[in-house]
């Protein structure tokens, strides 16, 4: 068989799996349904991911950290407030300082075209991979020996395992009767980047609005990734305005603590809600990133979740294959879904209960919440805790992240 591996989904997660199955010695055909242009212009389109610690490592173990490190912002604050920054009214429920741990900033934000760049040109440069851009897969089989796909136009390629890193609306995982549960919540996130007058010394702000939470995220200079949930027919309303009266709107929201504020970048909307697949896995067959599981940004874990599948799915493999066992066996990859499959809906749980209990303004959650968070501030040990759980930390790690 000529491949170990076939990933469908040339986004991040599925040329990031490509690249740890590699140093396992595997070796996979990577399917991009779109074209490679798309894939690896410059352009500064607004968006930016909020990498954890456990993430950077992983990248560095891929050796891409190098290439990234000087367009990274390390992440060394952050602020939660319970409204707009700046609002006599406020209160500033909690402060996370990396200086409370021993590894370092608590993350990094890195813009997607240096991210989405760098694996590119990793996966060119290794033999272990192929990549295929403009590859529509129209049908999946498999059997006692491996899977077949099938492409527009009749080609077919076969391998021992195939891995879903298509997205939310994961075709891999229709094609193999995965369903999903999950619900919209009816809130749009509007993500852009701005300039600002003043530095930003490192500090994320989690702004939390009756209408949704706005995420202040430091990138490299004098700039911010915003990412802004509105109800679905407003946010729809403020992306269709000009630039000018957009910034008229969300000034307010934002205050002034970082003086005035100018678009830098394009922006963009998509619908915010939570999706699980019931099943991480099947014959054959698992499923990593959103192709597995989609969750609110309000903690800035999307990406970080995939890359920690990405990364259990490399261990599982990589230790299934020195001991001489089939990879993708019935047996290997329920390793991966105990592993992940309870993580992750531990996760987006949390995400759904904070959305629901800060996006309104009932005076009683209000009060509540701001008394939580003002105990959690007041306990060193458990701010500790939190802040090691946003650095991607606690719990059972995987190799490429130790």
């Amino acid at each position: 068989m000529k491949h170990d591996l076939i990933i469908v989904g040339g986004g991040l997660n599925g040329p990031a799996l490509a690249l740890a199955a590699a140093q396992c010695g595997l070796t996979s055909v990577v399917l991009d349904a779109l074209p490679a242009p798309t894939r690896t212009q410059d352009d500064f389109d607004g968006r930016s991911y909020a990498l954890a610690l456990s993430s950077q490592r992983m990248l560095d173990r891929l050796g891409l950290w190098d290439g990234l490190e000087d367009d990274a912002q390390p992440m060394l604050q952050i602020k939660v407030s319970d409204g707009r920054v700046g609002d006599a009214r406020v209160f500033l429920g909690l402060h996370f300082d990396s200086a409370e741990i021993e590894e370092g900033p608590m993350g990094y934000m890195v813009e997607d075209r240096y991210l989405r760049r760098a694996l590119m040109d990793a996966m060119d440069h290794s033999p272990q991979i192929t990549p295929r851009s403009a590859c529509r897969v129209i049908a999946q089989d498999t059997d006692h020996s491996g899977v077949t796909v099938t492409l527009e136009g009749g080609e077919t390629v076969s391998a021992r395992l195939l891995v879903g890193a298509d997205g939310r609306s994961s075709g891999t995982a229709q094609r193999a009767g995965i369903r999903r549960t999950g619900w919209g919540y009816g809130q749009t996130a509007l993500v852009c980047a701005i300039a600002h007058e003043k530095p930003h010394e490192g500090t994320a702000h989690q702004l939390f609005m009756p209408a949704g939470p706005l995420a202040i995220l430091p990138l490299t200079g004098n700039r911010s990734s915003i990412v802004w949930s509105e109800k679905q027919d407003s946010a729809q309303a403020i992306n269709a305005l000009s630039e000018d009266d957009y910034l008229a709107v969300l000034r307010p929201r934002f205050g002034d603590f970082l003086g005035d504020i100018a678009l830098a970048g394009t922006r963009f909307t998509y619908p915010l809600g939570l999706t699980l697949a019931n099943s991480f896995i099947d014959t054959r067959l698992a499923l990593v990133g959103d192709a597995a599981h989609g969750m609110h940004p309000i903690a800035g874990q999307g990406l970080n979740a995939g890359l920690r599948d990405v990364a259990a799915l490399a261990h599982v493999l990589s230790h299934a294959s020195r001991r001489g066992e089939d990879i993708a066996s019935d047996f290997t990859l329920a390793r991966y879904q105990q592993w992940r499959r309870w993580d992750t809906a531990t996760l987006a749980g949390s995400t759904d209960l904070f959305n629901r209990l800060f996006s309104n303004d009932n005076p009683l959650l209000r009060a509540a919440r701001d008394i939580g968070m003002a105990a959690i501030n007041a306990a060193p040990g458990l701010r500790r805790g939190f802040i090691r759980e946003a650095a991607g930390l606690n719990g059972d790690l995987p190799d490429l992240m130790r």
